[in-house]
């Protein structure tokens, strides 16, 4: 299970799901946790490449995944405990990456936010390492949705987000409020294709 952790409530609560549905009988076996963090605000990150043997906390720098960015996160503790309980590992993406990773989900009919994208993100580079196999199933938690991040979606597809190169760029059409030319415009767009 792969989460966005910024003040690292959401994967307390997770692990503690998860010893729930051990202890009731309900799962026999328990999966792998890892915690997905922006670069620019990865305490935990830099905690788990040092062994998660205290929390190094950081001054979070702007990050489009607002909602985790978080530099000195109060749930380090129990976060520490999850991983350590459900074989965790933890992982970090750049704005660039977090960006197209949701870009990419999002064509195949998601909306995601950025923090889901960061999510997405480690996914991929945890694909790519190894570290997730091919035969081994893969949740993604999507902690909003994109709609409130309209910016942060416009930004993309207008490709005026700061340290993205957005690979999948669906440059938006300005239009006037004319049914007659949103037709035509879908219509130009179709013949294209």
């Amino acid at each position: 299970i792969v989460i966005p952790g910024g003040n690292l409530g959401n994967v307390s609560a997770l692990a503690q799901g998860i010893r729930l549905l051990k202890e009731m009988g309900l799962v026999e076996k328990t999966p792998s946790i890892c915690v997905a963090q922006s670069e620019k605000a990865n305490p935990l990150y830099l905690s788990y490449v040092k062994g998660l043997q205290e929390l190094q906390k950081v001054q979070a720098g702007k990050t489009l995944a607002s909602a985790i960015q978080i530099g000195n996160p109060v749930s380090y503790p129990r976060a520490v405990r999850a991983l350590r309980d459900f074989h965790g590992v933890v992982e970090q993406a750049n704005e660039d990456e977090l960006s197209n990773a949701a870009a990419l989900a999002d064509r195949h009919g998601l909306f995601n936010d950025p923090h889901t994208g960061v999510a997405l993100a480690c996914t991929q580079k945890l694909i790519s390492n190894g570290t997730i196999k091919a035969d081994q199933s893969v949740v993604v938690i999507s902690t909003a949705h994109g709609l409130k991040f309209s910016e942060f979606k416009t930004g993309y597809h207008d490709g005026t987000l700061a340290d993205v190169d957005p690979k999948y760029a669906n440059q938006p059409i300005r239009l006037p409020a004319s049914t007659d030319k949103v037709l035509a415009a879908i219509h130009d767009r179709l013949n294209k294709n």
